[in-house]
């Protein structure tokens, strides 16, 4: 587990100074039975997730992760360890993801150099295992804005891969050159007109446009212009490009809804495909695979929230690499194991539909509140309540006179002050403790010498202050 409820030093010690076969690992996650589109296509999401380490200043190999604020387009930079993590995603109505593959960004790594390598690998163990063989569709890779998409997919351009992301909206593309024109001197154009996703007057005639009712988003309306282009340039990550900039072509998709199940107001979503020549069927297809990527972030909440992959307080990069491989085994296991878990449901609850289960009760083996970490025991119980006898409150009657002060009694000033200072008549507190009376001065003292000995010592100072 990753929350520990009492000190374990020794698996400490274990992720700092164990081993993983991380490449033994790698192969048989991608051995494992893995989900498919209803067309039989491998759907790949990618995405990065962080481990934030904000106060552990002696850590090495911390980056500045981006993390959302409380405000509208507010992110907070936080020093922690980002993670790349790759997942198959399961069609139907299930948030269950395959985890494949991670891998930590270092310092200076380029994002997009470091994905296509990653799923380069993946790829040919992909292959090796027979999860894809030649005749099948290609491979989805599914990524969000914060990949350059069209550099993706030059990297994997010889790979068996359609790349799927989501383009900020303020792009810029460009359509393909016109034919050069005879009789025009000069070099040919290579870029053709702009197409700006903020002015649709640059848009023009879409090339598919199709419409679908759907329950929680209403109509969605799916529009589609092929062979768009970004313009490059030596700067960013092509810096170090030699030559003439390659021009990487596919089809964007914008794709309009009338609500939001939050009642927000809805934003149109812009995706970038590889592919062109889409038809009205491919269009539908994408950007209904592009919406299940968000299963993947509801992956990485199970990570941390239920797992608790971020959990132990982890000191070096490379114990923070054992401990998630540990944990993309054990959701491993959780996900193989769904088929053997039945249905166990209360005599009033409605059975659940196949590969669903209820929400099960706390066992009873378990402790309801964790255990302290100074006590032991399972946890705290919580015992009925005994019964009580009613009693009212104590009265007192009205004439009691107010409590005696006493002095200190060690040093011989004090002792004077308290011959001089007693009073003749006895203390309340005595009369009530003894049950005695009022009475003449000489019964109350012989009364007293016979009962205490401290009235005894009262007593003789009586005496000695009416002698006086």
């Amino acid at each position: 587990m990753g929350e520990h409820r009492r000190g374990h030093e020794g698996l400490y010690a274990a992720l700092a100074r164990g081993e993983i076969d991380t490449g033994r690992l790698r192969r048989a996650l991608a051995a494992v039975p893995l989900p498919r589109a209803a067309d039989g296509r491998l759907v790949l999401a990618i995405g990065i997730t962080c481990w934030l380490r904000p106060a552990a200043r002696t850590s090495p190999q911390r980056i500045l992760c981006h993390t959302y604020g409380r405000g509208k387009d507010q992110y907070i930079p936080v020093p922690g360890w980002p993670y790349s993590i790759v997942c198959a995603l399961e069609p139907g109505r299930s948030s269950w993801t395959a985890p494949l593959d991670a891998l930590r960004l270092a310092p200076g790594d380029d994002t997009a150099t470091v994905t296509a390598r990653q799923l380069r690998d993946l790829l040919q163990r992909l292959i090796t295992a027979g999860q894809w063989q030649p005749g099948d569709p290609d491979v989805l890779i599914i990524a969000d804005a914060g990949y350059d998409a069209p550099r993706l997919a030059f990297l994997l351009r010889d790979l068996p891969v359609q790349v799927l992301a989501r383009m900020r909206s303020d792009r810029v593309l460009r359509r393909t050159a016109p034919l050069r024109q005879p009789h025009i001197l000069g070099r040919p154009p290579r870029h053709g007109g702009e197409f700006v996703f903020g002015q649709p007057d640059t848009w023009g005639t879409p090339d598919t446009e199709t419409v679908t009712d759907t329950r929680l988003y209403g109509t969605a309306l799916a529009r589609s212009w092929d062979r768009l282009h970004p313009k490059l340039t030596h700067r960013s990550s092509w810096a170090a490009a030699d030559g003439t900039l390659p021009i990487v072509e596919g089809t964007v998709i914008r794709l309009d809804i009338d609500r939001l199940p939050s009642g927000a107001t809805p934003k149109p979503v812009w995706l970038w495909w590889s592919g062109i020549d889409a038809t009205p069927a491919d269009a539908d297809r994408l950007w209904q695979a592009y919406l299940r990527r968000l299963d993947i972030e509801h992956t990485f909440r199970l990570f941390k929230q239920t797992l608790g992959w971020t959990c132990p307080k982890i000191r070096t990069p490379e114990a923070a690499d054992r401990w998630t491989w540990l944990v993309l085994a054990a959701y491993t296991q959780l996900r193989l194991a769904r088929p053997l878990a039945a249905d166990r449901r209360r005599p009033w609850e409605k059975p659940s539909p196949v590969g669903q289960a209820h929400p099960l009760p706390r066992s009873p083996g378990l402790p309801a509140h964790p255990p302290s970490d100074h006590l032991p025991g399972p946890g705290t119980k919580t015992l009925p309540a005994r019964s009580r006898t009613t009693t009212g409150p104590k009265e007192h009657p009205a004439d009691t006179p107010p409590r005696r002060t006493h002095a200190p009694q060690n040093t011989a000033s004090a002792t004077t002050n308290e011959e001089v200072s007693h009073s003749t008549t006895p203390p309340h507190r005595l009369k009530i403790k003894l049950g005695i009376r009022p009475m003449a001065s000489g019964q109350v003292r012989l009364r007293l010498a016979i009962s205490s000995e401290s009235c005894c010592t009262w007593a003789g100072s009586a005496s000695r202050a009416r002698a006086t």
